[in-house]
Formats: structure tokens, sequence, C-alpha cells
């Protein structure tokens, strides 16, 4: 990885990708945008336009939106130093096609899927050394092809490597990074908050000032059981921990799983409510409000 800049590609330019390929292109690296025809060539021709109180004011002037060239196509044809897959987990496995293997070079991989089963099944399908697990808190949305609604007044990405140099770049794009030794415990600290956030989010469709004030009765049992599964798993995750940031979260933020609700996408259930359920399973804790939560996302959902 080069000292100046990074060749980025990024799998999936929705509202993180499109997001981090912003920040990244406006920061002066190059951004390859990979993506079915129709999104590439709006890519190609309007660059990535990224709507945000915070990111938008830069340089003295205020203004809540900036637009970034970007370089987009449908397959990565080089290396890069850097592969962000921001795809739902529901279109993984068909998305990977964008990303051959023996293109990738030296470059690492880093997912910012929900979840955790995923970072194995791209070690499976990279050589596993060059993936690296990662996560992100935050709240956007793309609303059309190459347009980015930053709705969270954080960005707040953590990575499982010393990767000082490539975090050094992230930062002064203006994400905040964290380096993380423990892979599980980072992995488990963004699915504590997720999963009780997506199921109950999803299942009451209603953002989380509600969720917290008006269902938090059961906001705390889910809290504790999803808490004693990342426990089991290794994590040292309470459920205090968990509940403060429920507490300091804006009141009107909504997951993207009651986003992909309200606009007729699939869900990411299996993702995060089934990953919780798997690990439960394998460590024998019970957890009856969760598994209600997804049995009746499930059914909702004609699944």
């Amino acid at each position: 990885m080069t000292t100046t800049s990074m060749t980025v590609a990024i799998l999936g330019p929705g509202g993180v990708g499109g997001l981090i390929g912003a920040l990244l292109a406006r920061d002066g690296h190059r951004v390859i945008c990979l993506a079915g025809d129709e999104t590439a060539a709006v890519l190609r021709r309007d660059g990535l336009r990224v709507e945000s109180a915070q990111y938008g004011t830069r340089g003295g002037a205020t203004n809540r939106y900036f637009t970034a060239p970007v370089e987009a196509d449908t397959e990565l044809r080089e290396p890069a130093d850097v592969t962000f897959v921001t795809v739902k987990q529901t279109a993984l496995s068909a998305a990977l096609d964008r990303v051959p293997p023996q293109v990738l070079g030296d470059g690492i991989v880093v997912p910012l899927l929900n979840g955790l089963d995923h970072v194995a099944a791209l070690r499976r399908h990279y050589p596993a050394a060059r993936v690296v697990a990662g996560t992100i808190r935050v709240e956007a949305t793309r609303t059309s092809p190459g347009h980015i609604a930053h709705t969270s007044p954080f960005a707040a990405l953590e990575l499982a490597a010393p990767l000082d140099e490539f975090a050094s770049h992230l930062r002064r794009a203006g994400l905040d990074v964290a380096l993380r030794a423990d892979e599980t415990a980072m992995l488990w600290d963004k699915l504590s908050f997720l999963a009780p956030f997506a199921l109950l989010t999803t299942r009451h469709q209603t953002a989380v000032g509600t969720i917290r004030a008006e269902r938090r009765s059961e906001l705390l049992a889910v809290l504790d059981e999803i808490t004693a599964v990342a426990r089991a798993a290794g994590a040292p995750v309470t459920a205090e921990t968990v509940l403060s940031f429920f507490d300091r979260a804006p009141e009107a933020m909504k997951s993207s799983m009651q986003r992909d609700v309200e606009a007729g996408r699939p869900i990411e259930l299996d993702a995060i409510g089934g990953a919780v359920l798997r690990a439960a399973a394998t460590h024998q804790v019970e957890t009856p409000v969760t598994a209600r939560l997804v049995a009746e996302l499930a059914a909702a959902a004609g699944r």
C-alpha cells in the first residue's frame, strides 16, 4: 500500500460503500466502484453524490452535499490496494463474481457486512490471509444510483488487523477508525447492538427512540440474551454497555433492515438474527425472545 494514495475498489456502492468511496475519492484516492451496468454507467457519468450534514462541510464551506468523481465497472480488472465488500449478505454470493480471486494481487479484502458468517465465506473464496474482518456503525442509504444519504452523526469503522497506514488514510478522509486485536470481540460488539436494533425496529416498524421508550422491557430482554451469547462465544460484551449505546443513539435512527422492509427489498434476517440463534445453539444459550422476533419477522416476510 502506497504512502500517498491508494487504488480502492468498492464492491457494492450503496449506502455504506458509496459513502466510503466518495470520502476516499474526495481525498485524492483512485476509487473503482463495481456494480451492474446501469449503476456503473451513472457513476462514470455523475460520480458519487453524498448528502451529509457531517461531511458536506469542508474547508470552511457549509454545504449538505458533495460530489466525488469515481471510476466504475462491472468487474474488477486490475489489482487494487483494498477491496471493500459492502453488498448486503443476501447479494454476496452473486456479487463476488465481480471480484475474481486471481485479480486481487497483494491487495486486501475488507468486508463490512452485517453478521458473522460472511468472514469465513470470504476466506474460503479468497486467500484467507488477505481478508481483514471489519465492521462499521453508520446510517447511510442509497436513495438512487450514485446518490447517498448519510444521516447519522457518526461513521465508525473497526478493523481487526494492525493496518496503521491504511487506517491513517481512512481517518484523513473523515472516517472514525479503530484497530482491534480481537476479531471475535469486534464482530460481536457490533452484532450485540445491531441484532436487537434491527430485530426490534423492523418488527415494530419504528425508530430507535420509540423502542427504548415504549418497548424497553423487550429491549432489555433481547440485550440480556444476545450479550449472553456473545460472552459464551468469547466476547466480553455486557448488556449495560450495549444499552448505553442505544440510549445515546439519535431518536429517529432506523435500522437498514427496517428500511429494506419499507422499500420492499429482501432483508438480512438470517445474517443478523440467524447468526445469533446459530451461535446460541452452539453454546447452549437460551434465547426465547430473540427467537420469537426472528420467527415473527420470517413469517411477515413469507418465509
